[in-house]
């Protein structure tokens, strides 16, 4: 994970950086520490590859040696922190003998992200092998809500986790929470979350005056980042991908991803392309013209003649019968999402949008027009077109990146997962 991701306030260096610095250039470390730093490169290479690896798979990515590729792995077992499968990655057999594929373990460490959205709260509890051993998801009205209220039902589910976690034997990682708004990544409070009408809250205070949180205080995140980084992770297999991560709720969310890592800005606070001004003088008024005003959840709802109260399947349905002004609801707001992701692609310059949330399902509906708009308004697209793509990490991204997150804390220090260290 990246340092833009989480509070400092309750995050390691080394958890916010990803890893030690050889594991983020992909190469064995030359210096003080050796043991420790080759570790974290091993084990992360096993995490983050795309299917089963060998030994010799992670000596020739790594440029470390077989034999002390072997040594490490065997650590990394004893720690139940990587498995050996029984079958070879690709069922293949060479001269000599065959290399043993090794995976994540499975159901050994947990990370547990948690979520905090408009309407609804969430609990997922996530192995190094991206096995959800435990999840709850709580369904109800949060706008303009009781932050201490919200977050102690919240504590009392992820007390819920922790307690049926322990009691498999499940060695809990630590938890992160996902929040839809500003987090200061320096001091560690939410500063505003508008569409829960939530301001300067002392999040970590609350949650971990509960007992069973006391000794996991959440580290805290965008819920847009969080997600994104669940979508890099399920890309991973195509390599380090670069593209612009929206999330459509009843606010719109959004993360830049460059090369597989979240670009977050000096404070963790990019990626607001809701709040972006897509018609400042337009018919609904001055200061109404943001894209959430537009493309939000609420706005497709309304625009369509529904019940914003209603799921977003109610939307979907309609749309799918052909409904005027479903699909004019869904035009329009696509036009806006095009207008407000061209500004941004022009600046960042990636190759790719990726509709996550609520867009996922209207998927359908938004792609043509949000292209439209993608090849009218970014300078590059004769030379270079926009692909729009829709996000494949599933749902609740947001619960699965929190998990992510706290796992990259295992990833940094793996020794002190080794039998007779206490985490």
């Amino acid at each position: 994970m990246s340092d833009d991701e989480s509070s400092p306030a309750h995050a390691t260096s080394t958890a916010a950086t990803g890893g030690p610095q050889a594991a983020a250039n992909g190469r064995a470390a030359r210096q003080a520490g050796l043991r420790e730093h080759n570790l974290s490169l091993t084990l992360q290479h096993v995490l983050d590859a795309a299917g089963p690896v060998s030994r010799a798979n992670i000596a020739a990515a790594t440029g470390l040696a077989r034999a002390t590729v072997s040594g490490l792995v065997d650590l990394l077992i004893e720690a139940n922190l990587v498995r050996e499968l029984d079958l070879e990655p690709h069922g293949a057999r060479g001269a000599g003998r065959p290399g043993v594929p090794l995976a994540p373990a499975r159901g050994t460490i947990a990370g547990i992200g948690m979520e905090v959205n408009v309407d609804y709260l969430g609990v997922r509890a996530v192995d190094l092998a991206g096995t959800v051993l435990h999840e709850s998801v709580e369904f109800g009205d949060f706008r303009n809500s009781d932050p201490a209220a919200v977050l102690d039902r919240l504590a009392r589910l992820a007390g819920v986790a922790i307690a049926a976690l322990s009691a498999d034997g499940v060695r809990i990682a630590g938890t992160a929470l996902a929040l839809p708004g500003l987090v200061d990544r320096v001091t560690g409070p939410l500063r505003v979350a508008p569409n829960l009408g939530w301001r300067d809250v002392d999040v970590v205070g609350r949650m971990i005056a509960h007992p069973v949180l006391e000794a996991f205080a959440p580290h805290l995140a965008n819920e847009a980042n969080l997600a994104a980084r669940a979508e890099s992770h399920a890309r991973r297999g195509g390599g380090r991908p670069s593209f612009v991560y929206v999330s459509g709720e009843v606010g719109i969310g959004g993360a830049i991803v460059i090369d597989g890592e979240i670009f977050a800005g000096r404070h963790g606070w990019s990626g607001e392309i809701g709040h972006l001004i897509v018609d400042p003088f337009g018919a609904r008024g001055p200061g109404r013209g943001s894209l959430e005003h537009f493309a939000g959840q609420d706005a497709l709802m309304v625009g369509a003649g529904l019940d914003p109260s209603l799921p977003i399947a109610r939307l979907v349905e309609a749309a799918a019968t052909d409904d005027p002004a479903a699909l004019g609801s869904l035009r329009a707001g696509a036009r806006a999402l095009g207008i407000a992701l061209a500004n941004v692609v022009n600046i960042v310059d990636v190759g790719e949008v990726v509709l996550g949330g609520a867009f996922a399902p209207l998927f359908p509906y938004l792609r043509d027009t949000v292209s439209e708009e993608l090849e009218r308004g970014v300078i590059f697209a004769p030379w270079s077109p926009l692909r729009v793509g829709v996000a494949v990490a599933g749902e609740y991204p947001a619960m699965t990146g929190a998990a992510l997150v706290v796992l990259r804390t295992v990833v940094a220090d793996p020794g002190g997962w080794m039998p007779g260290e206490q985490p």
